[in-house]
């Protein structure tokens, strides 16, 4: 069976920025085992896979996959799915409705953008979290510790979070997924430096110990600072090395929008 791949950096403007996804169409679905193994090969954050739906209210179905498990929502492998069928295979409507395990994930052109219709999770504040968090995470200053899906951990500024230098074989022993961000830096007059918040994803349990970009994360981001700094509209940074840069906005209490660039790097044949 002959499949094709197409490689796309998600969530920039220029090419090596941004997420790296492997994005594979398929007519129908074929074994999970056979789609971990895709992924594990491909050894991304994220291998996608869609199929064209079966049901009226979806155009297509959507599965994410890490090099060792499947997961129920990825932003970045989404936006890079949009941009194929918009870019690459003529998909003629303005939106496209992907049916997940999220349930249904609207994406549509904005603009020069495409943005992203996904799930609210706002995070609770926890009082009780893991003892080692602090030694998980090294010499920094922890403001609060929240969670909905992932744990979100605050931290002081901006540089607590660009030089946070995270023990990953001591985090895979008690957290699969973690978020630390803290607020834009400020200049001297006190306004925002370019962006409204900063952040960083690791998820050393699903294989990944640093995700360049994370949409998914921006489900819980998104409704954290938007309470916090009382404004709806942000711009975000994801400062991994590859860096990202993503428009949020929070539009009620139960959805939220991210819109974000693609690069288009490769398409290939792969023979399974």
């Amino acid at each position: 069976m002959q499949l094709t791949l197409y490689q796309i950096d998600a969530f920039t403007n220029k090419l090596f920025g941004g997420n790296p996804a492997a994005v594979i169409p398929l007519q129908k679905w074929v074994d999970i085992d056979l789609m971990q193994k895709i992924a594990l090969e491909n050894n991304l954050s994220e291998t996608v896979f869609f199929v064209p739906a079966l049901n009226a209210g979806a155009d297509y179905e959507i599965r994410w996959f890490t090099p060792e498990v499947e997961i129920n929502l990825c932003g970045h492998a989404t936006l890079a799915s949009a941009y194929v069928l918009f870019e690459l295979l003529d998909f003629k409507k303005e939106e496209i409705k992907f049916s997940s395990k999220s349930g249904i994930l609207k994406v549509k052109r904005n603009g020069g953008l495409i943005t992203l219709d996904f799930p609210s999770w706002k995070p609770e504040r926890l009082d009780i979290y893991p003892n080692d968090l602090a030694k998980i995470l090294g010499d920094v200053e922890i403001v609060g510790v929240y969670q909905h899906r992932d744990f979100l951990v605050e931290l002081l500024n901006e540089a607590a979070v660009k030089n946070c230098v995270p023990d990953f074989s001591l985090m895979k022993k008690h957290i699969d997924k973690m978020i630390i961000t803290a607020p834009g830096s400020t200049r001297s007059d006190g306004t925002s430096d370019r962006v409204d918040f900063v952040s960083r994803f690791f998820a050393p349990g699903a294989g990944v110990d640093e995700d360049p970009v994370t949409g998914s994360a921006h489900s819980q981001l998104i409704p954290f600072w938007s309470e916090k700094l009382s404004k709806n509209k942000m711009h975000a940074l994801q400062l991994s090395k590859r860096g990202g840069e993503i428009w949020c906005e929070q539009l009620n209490a139960d959805r939220v929008t991210m819109s974000g660039n693609c690069v288009y790097y490769m398409k290939g044949e792969i023979e399974v």
